[in-house]
């Protein structure tokens, strides 16, 4: 059983799940993985917040995303490497999606990398469409630049 929640205000926990959520990230992002620190800044924000996803205690997906005005921005969303396939990015959506049409949101934006189609595959399930390219975003050392895919979902 998985259950999906905003990030929860008890300091002690909610240390611990941030420290989960970079653990994961050191796992699934390692060329641009965003540490404990990064996320503690950008939290501190008020647009932005962190959806995350537990089996019983144990963090195992996360999407952390902004809000500002009508418009919303995932800039992280991910899922650890053991419990991918098991329908957890669709609870991340469907609990997203809930907190943003509350919040009167009209529009959710992502950017994904072209090579990743197992993520672009899920994104469009989700309703998202590709709306632009970034030529050459993701610069990696030794290997041929790859392009960056801007991604929509309207809300009606």
């Amino acid at each position: 059983m998985f259950d999906i929640k905003v990030l929860i205000d008890e300091p002690v926990k909610q240390v611990a799940t941030i420290q989960a959520v970079a653990a994961i990230e050191a796992i699934i992002q390692p060329q641009d993985v965003w540490g404990y620190q990064t996320i503690i800044e950008l939290l501190a924000q008020d647009s932005i917040d962190l959806l995350v996803v537990y089996q019983i205690d144990k963090v195992v997906g996360y999407c952390l995303y902004q809000v500002v005005f009508e418009q919303a921005e995932i800039l992280r969303i991910g899922t650890h490497p053991d419990y991918q396939r098991q329908g957890i990015a669709s609870r991340i959506f469907a609990g997203l999606n809930k907190a943003l049409k509350a919040n009167q949101v009209e529009s959710l934006l992502l950017e994904v990398r072209a090579d990743n189609t197992a993520a672009i595959a899920l994104y469009e399930q989700q309703g998202l469409a590709v709306i632009h390219t970034r030529k050459g975003y993701y610069q990696i050392p030794h290997r041929p630049a790859i392009d960056a895919l801007i991604m929509q979902r309207i809300y009606v």
